[in-house]
């Protein structure tokens, strides 16, 4: 079981937004905050990323290099320029332009070019999975020199459909940015030392909790106990329950009630499967226990809250 791919889709509530940036000296963009997670990818020249004083003052400016990604896990505004002291405009809608794949911003004067691939990733920020709330608020990921092969051939191959669209691209490029994503977080997880890695990080490579997250990941219906994923591990209840709540943040069936949620959310949202289906899969053996403990988490009845999802 794939757990980060799964932690992901179940937060997803949309296809990503995204827009060509180009930008020549002096120029600057203030972004303002979105619903989901921010990405930008370097594909030509150099900028810098400015936090915004009033959101991250802890934050310091980032430079940022052809090659280079950011993943911003809060959507949080934030300042895009040339230069940190560069004044920075709204986007305004006379400069975009509408473009295939994807449409174009332009702005700033007659000086160096820089060519970036701005966007989000529409994910619920409301429930968030806690692989994700566990990363930096920012993330930057060079890619020169050898580092993050991966992610960096698909920032190569999105350059590349980006400055010479061919037959094919309008379907290759959303499907690269879709894709880009897990090449971030894979990138960020496996770049940490193991010697120092902590929370999802150390979790997902540790040989006795590892087994268990895929374990209640690959089947939420099992009536999973401490007891049983511990002998999985080898350790007995105690210590498995007390490495699991050091690594993963709470306690094992905790986190296996919260998967059991997120799972039929997310039936409920992308299927017509009924509520004993979605009861069953989410490990009930009642459609009324089922409703009463998805309420208690989410606020809504099943039914309610799969309305509100179609209507949105």
């Amino acid at each position: 079981m794939d757990i980060l791919t799964e932690a992901l889709a179940s937060m997803r509530t949309g296809r990503p937004a995204s827009v060509r940036t180009n930008g020549r000296a002096p120029w600057g963009l203030r972004l303002p905050p979105v619903a989901g997670a921010g990405f930008h990818v370097v594909l030509y020249g150099t900028c810098w990323l400015v936090p915004l004083e009033d959101s991250a003052p802890h934050l310091e400016p980032i430079p940022l290099s052809a090659g280079d990604v950011v993943f911003l896990r809060d959507g949080r505004g934030h300042i895009l320029a040339d230069h940190p002291s560069s004044a920075a405009e709204e986007p305004r809608a006379e400069n975009f332009r509408e473009g295939s794949p994807i449409g174009s911003v332009t702005l700033g004067g007659d000086g160096p070019e820089t060519r970036l691939l701005c966007g989000n990733y529409h994910l619920d920020q409301g429930r968030p999975h806690p692989l994700v709330r566990q990363l930096p608020e920012v993330v930057h990921l060079p890619t020169r020199h050898g580092r993050h092969p991966e992610l960096s051939a698909a920032v190569q191959l999105l350059g590349s459909e980006l400055e010479n669209p061919r037959i094919g691209s309008d379907g290759i490029v959303p499907t690269l940015i879709d894709s880009l994503l897990l090449y971030i977080l894979r990138a960020w997880l496996e770049g940490q030392p193991a010697s120092a890695a902590q929370g999802w990080a150390a979790a997902l490579g540790d040989s006795a909790v590892a087994p268990a997250l895929a374990a209640m990941h690959g089947d939420p219906s099992t009536q999973w106990t401490v007891e049983a994923l511990a002998g999985r591990a080898g350790l007995s209840r105690a210590a498995f329950a007390r490495r699991f709540n050091a690594l993963v943040g709470e306690p094992p069936m905790a986190y296996l009630t919260r998967w059991r949620m997120t799972t039929a959310a997310r039936l409920l949202r992308e299927s017509d499967a009924p509520l004993t289906t979605v009861a069953a899969r989410a490990g009930y053996g009642s459609e009324f226990a089922f409703a009463k403990a998805f309420k208690r988490e989410y606020g809504l009845a099943p039914g309610g809250y799969r309305r509100q999802a179609r209507a949105a």
